[in-house]
């Protein structure tokens, strides 16, 4: 079992690929109960976005996420993030996804934990 736990972190975007929707005024907060996550995520062109996730040994997410865009069009992708322990305890999250909607194109990004 991971000793990572998400509930109550907070991310925003650090870098995101073009065909990509979130940017640095996107921000996600994560809920974790035993090995499940999920979050809430707006801003930056998005109005309203959650993901569900499955934390593997590694405490990386196997997750699934949805939202919608200032276009009102409604985005879906499954998505790969690993976890690093930044020195000052902070997580970065490396991530590999892809759109299960229009062009079904794929891409990475990263987010990295912000403290209130």
């Amino acid at each position: 079992m991971s000793t990572i736990h998400y509930d109550g972190r907070i991310f925003k975007t650090i870098n995101n690929t073009a065909n990509g929707e979130v940017n640095q005024q996107t921000i996600f907060r994560y809920y974790q109960k035993d090995q499940v996550v999920w979050a809430d995520y707006s801003g930056g062109g998005i109005i309203v976005g959650h993901l569900v996730a499955v934390v593997d040994d590694e405490g990386g997410l196997d997750m699934r996420y949805h939202h919608i865009n200032e276009s009102l069009e409604r985005m879906t992708g499954i998505c790969k993030s690993k976890p690093e322990v930044l020195p000052d305890g902070r997580l970065r999250m490396h991530e590999e996804w892809e759109w299960t909607c229009k062009d079904r194109s794929k891409g990475f990004s990263v987010i990295e934990e912000v403290i209130d």
